[in-house]
């Protein structure tokens, strides 16, 4: 008996990897975010599967679940949104199932600051712009951040940022970041981004809190940078004419094929 973790990507049901799909419908016992994981995920599941949501089951809860599908020789598929790298609530789940000694596998998803990029057309790494994507969010009641983790330091750096799970606090995300990127710096707002109600707001940082108002909550996704103006940017050495790199044709030590 095995306990798979899924990556179960952004929301679109056919952002799931091969891999992600085949255990999903090889596992008679699934475990799934049901708040953040559409239906249509869930109908991969192989026929007479037990289905289980999670959301309103708490960590014990959950355990029981996965020990009953232990006892019983069936391995399980454990669901969660986007990637599990990141806010997932993976580690411990995993801490606990090492503790019972109960085998488990970790399966990547797409993740939401991916999916938000991909709707906006946008590439978050500009040469010139921004090299660097930081992944965070703002202090709430499940977690507190770490007191180096600030908006402040992330923004001294120029580098994008995709800010999660603050969108209930825009204006004042805004307003702070005004003050390292400038009020005409772009953002952009993506809410339930690959879902088929997905939404995209662009704007600045001087103008996105009015644009947005209350019109999005919960899973939407700020990105904040220089690069998602698209403009303003040098091409990159990559495939420069005279960039010498192995693969380019006509070296002779190239690889070709």
């Amino acid at each position: 008996m095995t306990v798979h973790f899924i990556g179960a990507g952004p929301g679109a049901p056919d952002l799931l990897t091969l891999r992600g799909r085949d255990l999903i419908a090889a596992c008679p016992i699934c475990l799934y975010a049901g708040s953040l994981i559409p239906d249509a995920v869930l109908a991969h599941c192989p026929p007479g599967a037990r289905i289980v949501n999670t959301a309103p089951l708490d960590l014990d809860a959950i355990m029981a679940e996965i020990a009953a599908a232990h006892a019983a020789g069936q391995d399980v598929a454990r669901l969660h949104s986007g990637d599990l790298s990141v806010w997932s609530a993976m580690g411990e789940q995993i801490r606990r199932l090492r503790a019972m000694g109960i085998p488990h596998t970790v399966t990547p998803g797409v993740p939401s600051f991916a999916a938000a990029a991909a709707a906006l057309g946008a590439e978050l790494t500009l040469p010139g712009l921004a090299q660097s994507v930081v992944l965070t969010r703002t202090g709430r009641r499940a977690s507190a951040m770490p007191t180096a983790e600030t908006l402040a330091n992330f923004a001294a750096t120029g580098a994008t940022l995709a800010i999660h799970l603050s969108v209930h606090r825009l204006a004042e995300v805004a307003g702070e970041l005004a003050g390292f990127y400038g009020a005409d710096c772009p953002v952009a707002v993506v809410w339930r981004a690959s879902w088929p109600d997905e939404r995209l707001v662009r704007g600045t940082l001087g103008s996105i809190a009015t644009a947005v108002g209350d019109t999005m909550e919960r899973t939407a996704l700020i990105l904040v940078g220089r690069a998602l103006a698209q403009q303003g940017f040098a091409d990159s050495r990559l495939y420069a004419t005279d960039y010498d790199r192995r693969f380019r044709a006509g070296r002779a030590d190239a690889v070709q094929g």
